[in-house]
């Protein structure tokens, strides 16, 4: 009998103990709602975090719904009249002239890693900024979308206008419902795969760019017609107008004159003579200094080629905005036009494939 008591006390506990943490759960799980200025017209969110996955979704709503396990710390007046403004153990959301923006951990690391799913107006334009790592999802959103990540998969639903997406280190993945006029696709990941379906339709000016990836598509020749060409580096197409110079100024030399019959030797010279040796000596130091200057400036380059690619996340500035990564060059190209042409859409990466194909 006493057994069956303390069984019955022990599943009390922890019948309530579960009810509790289910309790936490729901209370840690906040959710923020905020509306824009003028809803009869497109609004903008702007997403600035620093460590965090992030999904936005479009919907037939009114208003943006924020849904994170952070609590909300959007600035408020206190009895004294203060604001508390360097709270940073969570999100701050805030709205002005159809504006709307969501920061989270943008002034330390303290913050940690939190995840935000979000929904707002089909129409709204999105933009997402991550500066260390997390992974990006939008999906249902027909204004124009913009994300930004040092690391992390992107993926982009029913992409129905203009996209711009940099990704250091991830994947990118784009299902194109729509291309509109005017309304370009760009897509770089320096180290992933760029994987594109557009419907079989779609009219575009395409070209992708790889280093060390190939680039596959599934549409037929007479569908989509490319050409393919190998394109020097910076460095490399430096190096080879540096040669072309040098085979100009020689093809411009005079020819080579015959040897003079040597002649008795002339007096000293005064030392405010001036001889051809010392302008030979002059151009021969000139020379020098112009190919140090180039063999400097390609180091610099490569230096920040490399500062790029293996960027330390620990070192990096947190600012919210990941700046936009530098212009990719060389590599292997192709460009064509799918359907006859229209809309541009470019990817390119360094290490990736890409993959272009017919929406299933």
């Amino acid at each position: 009998m006493t057994f069956m008591k303390k069984t019955i006390h022990y599943s009390l506990v922890l019948a309530a103990a579960a009810a509790l943490s289910a309790g936490r759960a729901l209370a840690d799980e906040s959710a923020s709602t905020i509306a824009f200025s003028d809803p009869s017209k497109p609004g903008v969110l702007k997403v600035h975090i620093l460590h965090g996955d992030v999904s936005v979704t479009g919907g037939d709503v009114k208003e943006i719904t924020v849904e994170t396990d952070a609590a909300n710390t959007s600035p408020t007046p206190r009895k004294d009249g203060l604001r508390v403004l360097s709270s940073n153990s969570g999100f701050q959301l805030a709205e002005k002239g159809n504006i709307a923006t969501l920061e989270y951990g943008a002034d330390s690391w303290a913050g940690g890693s939190t995840n935000f799913s979000i929904t707002v107006p089909r129409s709204t334009t999105v933009m997402v900024a991550n500066s260390s790592h997390g992974d990006v999802e939008c999906s249902g959103i027909d204004g124009d979308i913009d994300v930004r990540t040092m690391s992390g998969d992107i993926e982009l639903k029913d992409v129905a206008a203009g996209a711009v997406v940099e990704t250091m280190n991830g994947e990118i993945k784009v299902d194109v419902k729509a291309l509109r006029d005017a309304h370009p696709l760009s897509f770089t990941s320096m180290h992933g795969e760029i994987s594109l379906h557009v419907p079989e339709s779609a009219k575009a000016d395409v070209i992708f760019r790889t280093h060390r990836g190939v680039i596959l598509t599934n549409f037929d020749d007479k569908a989509l017609v490319t050409r393919t060409e190998i394109t020097p580096s910076r460095r490399t197409d430096h190096k080879q107008k540096d040669k072309d110079r040098n085979l100009s100024d020689m093809a411009a030399a005079p020819a080579p004159v015959a040897p003079v019959p040597a002649v008795a030797p002339a007096a000293p010279a005064s030392p405010s003579s001036h001889s051809d040796s010392d302008d030979d000596w002059r151009a021969d130091v000139r020379e020098s200094v112009r190919e140090a200057a180039r063999e400097a400036a390609d180091a610099s380059r490569e230096a920040a080629e490399a500062i790029r690619e293996g960027l330390d996340e620990a070192h990096m500035e947190v600012s919210g905005i990941t700046a936009p990564m530098p212009p990719m060059t060389g590599g292997k190209v192709v460009s064509g036009k799918l359907n006859g042409g229209g809309v541009q859409i470019q990817a390119a990466t360094l290490t990736g494939d890409i993959i272009l194909r017919k929406s299933e």
